[in-house]
């Protein structure tokens, strides 16, 4: 694997292309966001820190995430939880905070990396039959996991990879409640970070974005499913309340289908 180090600080670079280097990897280090940006198109796997000395890391990880899908760690100083939040919304796909044991990045490395080859191998296999990688609507709301687009109300809404994954998760299984642990193994790779505050962000960024609160439903004490959002009025965010319980939602339905159905059995059973 060919990873691109974006790190201004020398020995923390030297330790990091080391540690790459011993495991097999080949690294590129820049040490400015303008360098990144050149040399990105070759990276498989970017490590970034947020202190660069030509523009914020936060900013260049958004211009990134225009142009790239390669798998991105944020390896940083800033450890604060808004910071960690804007990391993850801008499309970080792990944030570790320095300082750290060197063993746990490569395992983080290694967790992404699998992750990321286990979403290749399902995107490959789809449009083979399964229903589930049709379009499917929620109200207004069409998500489209082949091409890997949301729209609502017919305009295309622009989630970042890791807010996509969990809702196309979701979508793929509507009439399914799933469990944080469950979500958190089949997007992030690891069960362990149910505890996270990984998943709440991207499900939060799911309804802002997407102006309807009720898109994704909150089980309590167990986790998230799909629900059927109505339609936003008077110009406000989603029109059904905070998305986490209230009266029981419309049916799902694959986009086409016509008339909706009735999928709420294990939901209901599990509020």
């Amino acid at each position: 694997m060919h990873a691109l180090l974006v790190e201004d600080d020398d020995r923390m670079a030297r330790a990091l292309g080391t540690a790459l280097a011993q495991r097999g990897h080949t690294v590129r280090r820049v040490g400015r966001a303008l360098d990144a940006l050149l040399h990105l198109r070759e990276a498989e796997f970017v490590l970034l820190d947020l202190g660069l000395p030509d523009l914020d890391g936060l900013e260049l990880l958004r211009r990134l995430r225009t142009v790239c899908d390669a798998p991105l760690i944020v390896v940083t100083a800033r450890c604060g939880e808004r910071d960690i939040v804007q990391g993850l919304r801008a499309g970080a796909d792990d944030y570790v905070v320095k300082p750290f044991r060197m063993a746990e990045l490569m395992a983080r490395i290694d967790t992404v990396r699998r992750r990321t080859d286990r979403r290749t191998g399902r995107d490959a296999d789809a449009g083979h039959g399964d229903h589930h990688h049709r379009p499917v609507r929620a109200g207004d709301v069409e998500v489209d996991p082949a091409g890997r687009t949301v729209t609502v109300a017919g305009v295309e809404v622009r989630l970042t990879r890791r807010e996509f994954d969990v809702l196309a998760f979701l979508a793929g299984r509507p009439d399914e409640v799933h469990s944080r642990e469950e979500i958190m193994d089949r997007i992030w790779g690891d069960a362990f970070l149910g505890a996270s505050r990984s998943l709440d962000v991207h499900v939060a960024g799911i309804r802002a974005k997407t102006g309807r609160s009720g898109l994704v439903r909150t089980v309590r004490g167990y986790g998230y499913r799909l629900g059927r959002p109505a339609a936003a009025t008077g110009g406000g965010g989603g029109g059904d309340g905070d998305g986490d319980g209230g009266p029981r939602d419309g049916a799902w339905s694959p986009a086409g289908d016509g008339a909706p159905g009735t999928a709420h059995g294990e939901a209901d059973r599990a509020r």
